[in-house]
C-alpha cells in the first residue's frame, strides 16, 4: 500500500492531466454534431496506426523471454490493425454513398448513347 501511494505522490501532475484530459475530451466530443460523429470516428481509427507501430517496437524490445510483453504486443498489433481496416472499411463505405449518381451521369456524356 504504501508503494502506490508513494506512486501517486510521485505522479499527482500526471494523474491530474490525464483527468482533465477526460474531461475535456468528454466535453468535446459531446458537442460534435450527429452527421460529422462517424467521419470524424473514422479518421480516428485510421490513425491509430500509430498503436501498431508502438506494439511492434515493444515486441522488437521486449526479451525473448518475457511472454507477457510478446503476448500484449501481439494483441495490440492485431487489435490497432482491426481498428485501422475497420477505419478504411467505414470511411469506404461513406464514400460510396456519394458515388452512387456518377454513373448515370457517365452514361449521358457517352456520344454512343444518343
Amino acid at each position: 500500500m504504501e508503494a502506490i501511494l508513494n506512486w501517486i505522490a510521485d505522479n499527482q501532475q500526471m494523474i491530474y492531466i490525464v483527468i482533465l484530459m477526460i474531461f475535456v475530451g468528454i466535453e468535446v466530443i459531446g458537442h460534435v454534431p450527429s452527421v460529422l460523429h462517424t467521419p470524424l470516428m473514422s479518421g480516428a481509427n485510421a490513425i491509430h496506426g500509430v498503436v501498431i507501430i508502438g506494439a511492434i517496437i515493444v515486441m522488437g524490445k521486449a526479451e525473448p523471454h518475457n511472454y507477457v510483453a510478446l503476448v500484449l504486443g501481439f494483441l495490440a498489433v492485431v487489435l490497432g490493425t482491426l481498428n485501422v481496416v475497420g477505419g478504411f472499411v467505414v470511411t469506404d463505405r461513406m464514400l460510396e454513398m456519394f458515388k452512387g449518381k456518377g454513373k448515370k451521369n457517365l452514361k449521358s456524356q457517352d456520344p454512343r448513347s444518343k
